[in-house]
């Protein structure tokens, strides 16, 4: 029987047309590429894209999102991975190490960790690469004048915005609630932080699943955006004190905090679909003094027992919980099949001229866009007409 990574490969299509072509040019022969992202099918489906080109693929996972079938499917086929699942942080950045030990030419980053890593130890020939997200995007753009080789930033593009986070995010986030906590929508008070394309599709689906939906956003353009789109916009604090469910999308830190125990309903659950696992300050809510106790159930989660009676619930202890818990599926295979798209694009641009100038740091070139853009609608919109029809 056939595997969940061969079903997602079968159906990755744009992935499968640039295996082919690249397998004939070869645009990464005799380059390493080194990469540090989530391991799971789709993954696998770019990783051995890469690989048909002729590139020497170095690879790790990251936190709490590593999928041992596909560790074992890239290994079986030639990509070398270092590490197995982890949520150690110093593991994590152990295993990140050794990636940049194999001196890759090319790095496909996820959170920006391997380029800041690179710029603590650097080596000669690193040509440049690719950011996948927001998030590592706003790590490296201070960096910008310390890294000087071209960047591209998946996230940035139009296509990865839409596509992958407004609609394939929020639909992923929804599915993994209810599959984790196997709790009801209808009605419930969702308080989504971050109004971003994630937020955005966060908020718009469990708006569709007939929630009634809060949105707290500190900057102003995109609370008013929030607030035209048709959700309350309460204050902070009084979007903590009425929420069922909280989920963190913002890109930054300790959006929720011991110091918030204070706010939150009994019975509230809490989950983090922000990159970094920091969103929800976990460690900080577990040492609260107002924390008695502690039950930890199965497929993730976790309920902090309060002085006063009350009960809050953690959802995979604040991980990117659609990349985590019980059978983790992430956003959908068209959706990534896009991104994943976008990506082995952008590493082939940047092989193919490293003197790209002011590339550092910036969104996927307009043409790349295009391209992609034209061969899904080929793809998938294109089919002949049966036979008769006018």
């Amino acid at each position: 029987m056939n595997t969940r990574v061969e079903w997602v490969r079968d159906n990755c299509r744009l992935l499968k047309g640039i295996a082919e072509e690249f397998s004939a040019s070869r645009p990464f022969e005799g380059l390493t590429i080194g990469t540090g992202i989530h391991l799971e099918p789709k993954t696998v489906a770019l990783l051995l894209t890469l690989k048909e080109g002729g590139a020497r693929v170095v690879s790790t996972g990251n936190l709490n999102s590593t999928q041992q079938t596909a560790v074992d499917h890239l290994r079986t086929h030639g990509v070398e991975v270092i590490g197995g699942p982890t949520r150690d942080p110093e593991e994590h950045r152990a295993n990140l190490v050794q990636v940049l030990e194999a001196r890759p030419q090319l790095i496909l980053d996820n959170g920006g960790d391997l380029f800041t890593l690179y710029l603590e130890r650097p080596y000669d020939g690193l040509l440049g690469g690719t950011e996948e997200t927001t998030s590592g995007r706003m790590r490296l753009e201070p960096l910008r004048a310390q890294l000087r080789v071209p960047i591209l930033v998946i996230n940035d593009s139009p296509i990865k915005q839409f596509a992958e986070n407004e609609h394939a995010v929020g639909q992923s986030v929804l599915e993994s609630y209810m599959r984790v906590t196997n709790r009801v929508t209808n009605g419930q008070r969702v308080t989504v932080f971050g109004y971003g394309s994630c937020g955005r599709g966060v908020a718009e689906n469990f708006k569709g699943a007939h929630a009634q939906v809060s949105v707290a956003e500190v900057d102003p353009v995109k609370r008013l955006n929030a607030h035209l789109d048709g959700y309350a916009t309460p204050h902070r604090d009084e979007a903590i004190a009425g929420a069922d469910l909280i989920v963190t999308v913002t890109g930054g830190e300790r959006i929720l905090r011991g110091s918030d125990l204070a706010l939150l309903k009994d019975g509230v659950i809490l989950a983090n679909a922000g990159h970094f696992p920091v969103e929800i300050d976990v460690p900080d809510l577990r040492a609260h003094a107002s924390v008695t106790a502690t039950t930890q159930y199965e497929d993730g989660v976790e309920s902090l027992h309060l002085d006063d009676g009350r009960t809050v619930h953690l959802v995979t202890e604040g991980h990117m919980f659609n990349l985590a818990g019980p059978r983790p599926l992430g956003n959908s295979i068209e959706s990534m099949d896009l991104g994943f798209a976008l990506q082995a694009r952008c590493l082939q641009a940047v092989a193919a001229d490293p003197t790209m100038a002011d590339a550092c740091v910036v969104p996927v070139p307009v043409d790349i866009d295009n391209r992609v853009a034209n061969a899904y609608l080929d793809l998938h919109y294109s089919a002949p007409l049966p036979a008769g029809s006018r």
